[in-house]
């Protein structure tokens, strides 16, 4: 029978124990950091020193891109560190803050992609309606409402794991997930709040998104020209093959059964939704946008001349 008890500290085994994949890897996550932090940061920026840009949809895409930002750097930054610093542990309450920011601005980016396709939904579906219906108040909403519930769910794991004993210190993980806490916990309770607790804020979201995205592709089709047509079609495409990465690892860590689970698929999923998908984003939903892209050039040619 094994032994449950309290830890003080837990040892994060990493993406892998093998000091050449590790520097390998480490060089690999720093890359795609810094590459999605300044993607992001510059969507960020462009949107707020363009005045023609002040409109829901690019306060839509900021937010999108500051979320990503936290998410990653809650994440991938940590674990940077730690292999600098030639740590591997870390405190039981450093472990818990990590997975309380994961789950809020993860459970937050989920809530705001399904906002972001309601909103693409009214611009083309409803083109004249669009400034009425999508008035500031209701903008705001769609910012706020996330944030909340997705702090909510957090703060509600978040206690629950403070009261929980573990069977080891070990997490085979390159940072403090759910999943591999609960995983040798002595509790189903846990268990079974991720499903109960998951499901809104991430079925109920990719759901939503999909509703939204079919009377857009019937709109597009309407669309008489071909080149058109390609060219909505490119976009939409682009956004759904992002939402189906992102919630499909994310289903397939969280929502299959712990017999199911496999250390080395799980993390290679986890990869995906943590690095991967927060990385492509800005250059999916920002970077291909033509009044954006309009924006980056005028900037860079600005910056060229002080030069």
């Amino acid at each position: 029978m094994e032994n449950w008890t309290w830890v003080s500290e837990f040892i994060l085994l990493g993406l892998s124990e093998d000091p050449q994949q590790q520097k390998a890897l480490f060089g690999l996550s720093c890359t795609l950091f810094l590459i999605g932090c300044l993607a992001n940061l510059l969507t960020i920026l462009a949107i707020v020193l363009n005045p023609h840009l002040h409109s829901s949809m690019y306060f839509f895409l900021s937010n999108l891109s500051l979320l990503d930002i936290c998410f990653t750097s809650t994440t991938i930054l940590k674990m940077l560190l730690n292999h600098l610093c030639g740590r591997t542990t870390v405190s039981t309450s450093v472990c818990l803050a990590q997975m309380y920011f994961l789950i809020t601005f993860g459970a937050t980016d989920s809530i705001f992609l399904s906002a972001m396709a309601y909103d693409r939904h009214l611009a083309i579906c409803h083109l004249l309606h669009y400034t009425t219906i999508m008035s500031g108040l209701r903008c705001a909403s769609l910012i706020v409402v996330p944030w909340i519930s997705a702090n909510l769910l957090s703060m509600i794991h978040t206690v629950l794991m403070t009261h929980l004993s573990f069977c080891t210190n070990r997490i085979p993980h390159f940072f403090c997930n759910l999943n591999a806490l609960i995983s040798c916990s002595d509790t189903q309770d846990n268990k079974m709040l991720v499903l109960v607790l998951g499901s809104p804020v991430i079925l109920v979201p990719f759901v939503c998104i999909m509703a939204s995205y079919t009377p857009i592709a019937m709109a597009v089709l309407k669309v008489l020209s071909a080149q058109g047509k390609w060219k909505a079609f490119s976009t939409c495409g682009s956004h759904l093959c992002m939402v189906c990465l992102f919630y499909g690892t994310i289903i397939g860590v969280y929502f299959k059964p712990t017999s199911a689970h496999a250390t080395q698929m799980d993390m290679a999923a986890t990869v995906m939704y943590a690095i991967v998908a927060p990385m492509l984003n800005p250059f999916i939903y920002s970077l291909r946008n033509r009044d954006l892209k309009g924006v980056f050039r005028k900037l860079c040619q600005a910056s060229l001349k002080k030069f």
